[in-house]
């Protein structure tokens, strides 16, 4: 991943748990917890691809799961955002631009019943039994709800900022702009590039006066 990508998605991660663990998850609301981590990879994947999601999405988990009050095992939800990020990123667009908003939030409701399903399962498998308890249909039914109700103010917003980012003329033109004043060091220093164009010069210079010369002695010799 590019520098520009590697630091807009840490800064975007960071503010989506800050705010997920410190305002969302005291709202109390039944059920699962808006999902705002969660919205944030579905967003940066769509753009970036299968394989930026898929990194993304391991970063993003991988906090989540140390981030306090973490009570489950660590790299349980790195997992989850690790898939959840690889599949939306399958469907990014080739022009980077969604048409319409079905797509979006189909990917929003599929993504959120998914990580639900498999943060169930591979709790599962390691015998965190807690969904039981709380009632896996609440929690799929929940978390869709809330997510899709989210997915407007936030998916469109991070999308944008991160094309915006992909394509930035000022980048662009500081690149150009360095590379101009590395060639214009190159001709301005002792590299022997200016000296060898002198010399080409002085070479065709002095062949010019050599067949000027030829040219008058054989004028000579006509009179």
């Amino acid at each position: 991943m590019r520098f520009n990508r590697m630091l807009l998605s840490t800064t975007l991660v960071v503010v989506a748990l800050v705010i997920q663990v410190s305002v969302l998850a005291r709202l109390h609301l039944p059920g699962a917890v808006p999902d705002l981590l969660l919205l944030t990879v579905l967003a940066l994947a769509m753009v970036y691809g299968h394989v930026g999601g898929a990194l993304i999405g391991f970063g993003a988990g991988l906090l989540a799961d140390l981030a306090p009050p973490a009570d489950h095992a660590a790299g349980r939800y790195a997992l989850v955002l690790c898939v959840i990020g690889y599949l939306a990123g399958l469907i990014k667009p080739d022009n980077g631009q969604l048409k319409s908003a079905t797509g979006p939030m189909a990917v929003v409701v599929a993504a959120a019943i998914g990580s639900t399903l498999m943060y169930a399962g591979v709790g599962a498998l390691v015998g965190d039994t807690s969904a039981r308890h709380v009632g896996l249909t609440g929690l799929l039914f929940s978390a869709a709800l809330y997510d899709l109700l989210l997915a407007p103010f936030v998916v469109p917003g991070l999308m944008a900022l991160a094309r915006r980012a992909e394509n930035d003329p000022l980048a662009e033109a500081g690149s150009g702009g360095k590379s101009a004043d590395v060639a214009a060091g190159w001709l301005s220093s002792g590299t022997g590039l200016r000296i060898g164009s002198q010399r080409g010069g002085l070479r065709v210079k002095a062949a010019k006066a050599r067949v000027a010369r030829a040219g008058r002695i054989k004028g000579v010799k006509r009179l």
